[in-house]
Order: structure tokens, then sequence, then C-alpha cells
């Protein structure tokens, strides 16, 4: 039987008990000191001081890609061809320009001349003229033919070349756009894949300090924000690359002169780059660090907004948001604002060295030193050479945006693990516990459980009793090994705990929390989840069987009711009562009930406590309340006290040993009154309020 079947949640949902070993381990001395010597946020979340260096983690994000290799070099490929298209397109542009305009001189000047003249004859009559200017112009012309209009057939031909040239590259870096998709897409479900396994092997100590917001946005938005930045700067990246190494090329070839005059844009770019991509890296890193911390807060005022109106904390709670939000919106607005800078100073960069290169071009066009054509396709060229510089500086936010989301997803990646798993294997189970000398701190600087030891025999309930902070849940969550031993061993018949899987270990356990967890569906499914294999008649008569069955009639829908996230449409007992029909289903070998009834009233108590015990037969059960009057009837009946154990015996044994459960037995119900009577003389008055009587 999986894990999942006789378990309650075994991470994120473990009970607040008086131990502090759940989610928020903030109780007596044994809350784990891990805010010691680091920096925490408002979050809750760990604040470094230090993002990890822009290069280093986006090479760590691209080779999440590694695995699609084969289509990015297909990617590659399809673009250097759509480049290569592309970059020529303007050349022959060109070609056709000089065709049009040489038809245009030969027809007008050339008609000055007797037919048959050439084209050196022009050349020299123009020159002898003094119209070497002209001269010069037509001596720097291939299809100058005196007397000889448009070739338009010519023209034809090369701009349907050109057109056809054109739509290869469309069609070339679409499809090369279409595989990067892909590339990119599966890589995230990847991404998200080994973060969710990650989250499923990290130990539960992990989870005492995160926040779940912090968490989920971590798991949410940051990695959204990655796909978001791989989807719309690598392509671009790719081919703004391309580009300019295709353009550089064909721009010497055309004029070197005219291509180290383009060339200058070169270092004022990066070095603009540089200078605002470095402050917006930190702005990046800021911004959703705090988008982090406002969902955490969002998150947890919305789960506690009855406790918040209760105490009219609202205005708090707004305060906070407010401070949290404007954080976000000044991090936001200054990364957004600086990043943002690079795009306009690249296009006056760009435009600036457009103007140069049509003034130069056009005096060594005037001197026949180059062509209309080719002063033409070298100012596409050149416009084509800035535009995707300005791209690459334009992409700089979403880059730096996306690294820095790469960054808060890494840091849960390179979270410490919880041990491995070993090899073993736990055969059938009698049910008996033993704890032999164990150690277990949450911090090394304040022990906890010291040189405990203890034995439950098959079939046996054993009561663990105890003041808050004593370390009860600790002893349970040692058993399901929520957490690992410093010291000692804890045996399943004999089997080391620790020697076989987590899975099979806790396969063979059932547990009823305090704190009681169902997720959205309906009853029906919410108790399957102890079996999931079990039939309807199995589930009804384990609802029957706990008295889940009694208010299920009243509700409309019956067990096909649906529960929502928060499980507000049925009450806490109710929540309560159907946690325990789930783990009557499952049928354990060993049973933990961890204050299983704190949320029923007196009279359901009574009727569960029949029906847990008709579970508890034949099954060892460990069994943690503070009413002990609900644990009379127990086998042994433990009493911590600062981790360890003080005394044990059955009830009436350690009633007659007036000890320490002897004192808690008769603070519950004889001294009671008069602790309160002592306690409200010596409490101050109260501002205000009006005396008894």
């Amino acid at each position: 039987m999986s894990d999942q079947t006789r378990t309650e949640v075994e991470t994120t949902e473990n009970a607040p008990d008086d131990t502090g070993s759940s989610n928020t381990p903030a109780k007596s001395n044994e809350r784990p000191d891990y805010a010691k010597n680091v920096q925490r946020g408002p979050g809750g979340g760990q604040v470094h001081e230090k993002a990890m260096n822009f290069w280093p983690s986006l090479k760590r994000l691209l080779g999440h890609l590694a695995p699609e290799r084969i289509r990015l070099v297909l990617v590659i490929l399809l673009a250097i061809a759509g480049i290569v298209a592309s970059v020529v397109g303007p050349k022959i542009l060109g070609r056709g320009t000089d065709i049009l305009f040489a038809g245009i001189l030969g027809k007008q000047i050339g008609g000055r001349f007797p037919a048959g003249t050439t084209k050196e004859q022009v050349i020299e009559a123009l020159r002898a003229a003094g119209q070497g200017k002209i001269a010069d112009l037509i001596a720097g012309m291939k299809d100058f033919v005196p007397g000889q209009g448009i070739d338009f057939t010519h023209l034809a031909q090369i701009l349907g070349l050109a057109v056809g040239l054109f739509a290869l590259s469309s069609v070339l870096l679409a499809i090369q756009g279409r595989i990067l998709n892909v590339v990119v897409q599966r890589s995230i479900y990847r991404l998200r894949g080994d973060v969710e396994s990650k989250i499923n092997r990290l130990p539960l100590s992990y989870f005492d300090k995160q926040t779940r917001g912090e968490l989920l946005s971590r798991v949410t938005n940051d990695i959204d924000n990655i796909s978001q930045s791989l989807q719309q700067t690598l392509s671009q990246l790719l081919t703004s690359l391309l580009t300019v190494i295709g353009v550089l090329f064909m721009m010497f070839w055309i004029s070197p002169l005219l291509s180290v005059i383009a060339l200058i844009t070169i270092p004022v770019a990066i070095g603009v780059t540089t200078i605002i991509g470095k402050q917006a890296q930190k702005r990046f890193v800021q911004m959703w660090k705090s988008t982090g911390e406002v969902n955490s807060h969002v998150e947890e005022a919305y789960t506690g907004h009855a406790l918040v109106k209760v105490f009219g904390r609202r205005r708090e709670v707004e305060e906070v948001f407010n401070e949290k939000n404007g954080e976000l919106y000044k991090a936001g607005f200054g990364a957004q604002f600086i990043s943002g800078m690079m795009m306009p100073i690249m296009m006056f960069v760009g435009n600036l060295n457009y103007v140069i290169i049509a003034v130069v071009g056009g005096l060594r066009v005037a001197n026949g030193q180059i062509s209309l054509g080719d002063v033409q396709a070298f100012i596409q060229y050149s416009r084509q050479f800035t535009q995707p510089l300005t791209q690459l500086a334009s992409m700089a936010n979403l880059l730096q945006s996306g690294v820095a989301s790469a960054e808060r997803v890494f840091e849960v990646l390179d979270e410490t693990e919880q041990t491995k798993e070993s090899d073993g294997e736990l055969g059938p189970t009698r049910g008996r516990i033993a704890f032999e000398n164990v150690d277990f701190s949450y911090s090394p600087d304040k022990p906890l459980i010291e040189d405990l030891s203890l034995v439950a025999e098959p079939g046996q309930t054993v009561a663990i009793v105890g003041p808050t902070g004593a370390g009860k849940t600790t002893l349970v969550n040692l058993i399901m090994r929520f957490y690992e031993l410093d010291g000692g061993r804890i045996t399943l018949d004999g089997t080391d705990v620790s020697s076989v899987p987590r899975a099979d270990l806790r396969s063979k356990i059932g547990m009823v929390l305090q704190d009681t967890w169902l997720f959205h569906g309906t009853i029906r499914d919410n108790i399957g989840y102890g079996r999931p294999d079990a039939t309807d008649e199995e589930i009804i008569a384990a609802a029957e069987a706990t008295y889940v069955d009694r208010f299920v009639h009243s509700l409309p829908d019956g067990y096909d009711t649906v529960i929502d996230e928060e499980g507000s449409n049925v009450s806490a007992g109710e929540k309560q009562l159907l946690t325990i029909a789930r783990a009557f289903l499952a049928d354990p070998a060993l049973l933990i009930l961890d204050e299983a009834t704190s949320s029923v009233d007196t009279r359901t108590e009574l009727l569960v406590q029949q029906a847990m015990a008709r579970l508890r037969s034949d099954r060892t059960s460990f069994v943690i309340a503070h009413r002990l009057s609900t644990i009379r009837d127990a086998d042994v009946i433990l009493v911590m006290e600062h981790g360890s154990i003080v005394e044990q015996g059955n009830h009436e044994t350690l009633l007659e040993a007036r000890g320490a459960y002897y004192e808690l037995y008769n603070s519950q119900f004889n001294e009671a009154p008069e602790e309160l009577d002592d306690a409200a003389q010596e409490t101050p008055a109260i501002p205000g309020a009006v005396p008894a009587g």
C-alpha cells in the first residue's frame, strides 16, 4: 500500500502541537533557532545579501535546455539559413537600384551622344566638358549603356529574387520560432517537475523556516517568469546575433571605410548595456523577492481573515500590505525604468550612426567610389546592424528579470535534501515499536530529547501526555521519520525504521492530526483518500463507524458534497471526523492520534472514542491528548516533560503514585476553579471594565 493511502500529508500539514515540530516550530524551548546568523525578510524567507552572479546563473539556466540539443541544433541551422536569406536581400535590392539609376542616366545623358557611343567615350567627353563629377559617377556604374533606358526585364528578375529571399527567410524563421517554442516549454515542464520532485525530497525542517506564500511564489510566479523570459529572448537573441554577424560581413564586403564608421556603435552599446544591466539586475532580484513577500502576506492574511476581523487588525494588515506593496512598486518601477532606458539610448546611437553613414556614403557616390545601390544597401545594413543591438538592449530587462527568478528557483533546488532512502524491506508488521537511547533536537544548541528509551508492545494503546513543549508530537513525528534522529534508533518489529524506505514505513501507519487536512473534492473522495481502491460500500461503512454518516445526510448532496479548499462548508468537528474516517478506512497496522478529538463536542467525542476503540483493537496505537479523561483506558500512559519520560504506567497506577500525572489530572478536574480564582485575584484590573456583581 502506498505512502499516501496510510498517512495524512507528511510535510506541509503537520499539526502545530505543543512541541513545535510542525510548520511553525515556535513553541517553548523546542523552537529550531533557524534565525541564528541568518538575515530574514518580512515574509519569513531567508534574505541573501547578494544574488548569484548573472552569467553563472544564466549558464545554469541554459543548461536546462541541454536535453533538447537536437532541436536546438535544428533551430540554429534554420536561424542561420533564414538570416543569410534576409541579409543577402538588401544587396540584391541595391543591384536593382543600380539598374534603375543607370537606365535613367543612360537615357538622359546618352541621348546627347550619337548612337554607338561607348561608356568610355561618354566619360571622356564629360571630363573634357568640365563635368568631372558626373563622369566619376558614371564610371562607377556597371550597368550604364549610353542611350539605353531602364532594363525592366533584368530589374524584374532582381526584384523577384529579392522578394523570394525575404519570403524564404520569413518561413525559415517562423519554423525556427515554432521549434524553439517547443524547446522552451519542454524545458520549463522539466524544471517544474524538478522543483516538485525536490520539494517532495526536502525535509520537514525546510518547511519550518519557509512561509507558504514565499515558496508558492517561487514555484509559480518565478517559473512562469523564467518561461516568459526565455520565450521572448532566446529567439531574438539568436537571430539578432546572427544578423549582426551577417550584416557585418556584407558591410565590409561593400565598404570597409563605412563599416569602420558603423562599428563605432559597438563599444557604445556594450558600455550602455553593461552599466544599465548591472543596476537593473539588483532591482529585478529585489522585485521578485518583494513579490514573494507580498504573496506570503496576502496568503497568510486571507487564510486567517476571520481572526483578522475578530481581533480588529484589519488596519494593521492593510498597513503591512501597503508597506510591502510599496516596496514592490519601488523595486519594480526602478527595474523597469532603468532597463527601459537601454532602447531609447541605443536608438539615438543608431540614428546618429545612420546620419554619418548617409553623409559619407553620399560623398563617395558623388566621387564614383561606390555605387548608389551599394550605399542604399549599406544604409539598410546599418539599420539592420543597429536594430539587433537595440533589440538586445531592450531584451536585457526581460533577461535580467528571468535570471533573477531563476536564482530564486535554484535556491530551492540547491537546498539540502533529506537523507537518501534505504534499500531495506519491511515485512508483515505486528506493531512493536521500540525507542533505544534516542537523541533528537531541532537545533544543535538546544537539546530536546536525550537518551529516551521505551517499548510499545503489539496491540497496546500508548497515551502520551504532558505540558506544552514537552515533546509529545515530536515523539510520533520521529516514528514517521518526519525528522531524522541525532542518536540512537527506533525499531518496528526489530527493524530499524531508518533502514527501510519512508514510503514503506508510512504505508504501515495511519495518522490523524489535530490540524485537519481536507482537499478540494467530495466527501467521498476525502474519505477514500485513505485507500484509493476502496469501494463505495467500504467508504460508507467507515463513515458510519466514525459517525460521519450522521451529518453527511443533512448535506444537500450527501457524500457528493464538494468541500472547498478551506473546508469552510463543514465545521471543525466534522472535518476531524472525516479525517478519522479516512484513517479507519486505511486500516493501518500502527495508529497515531494527535489530539484527534480536540474539535468535537463532548457527546460526539464519546461516540468517536468508541469508534477509535474499535479502530485501535489488534493494533499498536499512540494517542496524544491534553484532555486526560480521553485516555483513561490506555494500556500505557507516558508523561513527558522537557523531552524526557518522567512517568509511565496505567491510569490507576499513575494516580496512586501522586507524581506528575496526578498533578496534571487534578489540575484539569479539581484544582482548576481554585487556580482560576487565584489568577483572577492576581490579574490587574482591565481599564474600563465593570466589576462583577
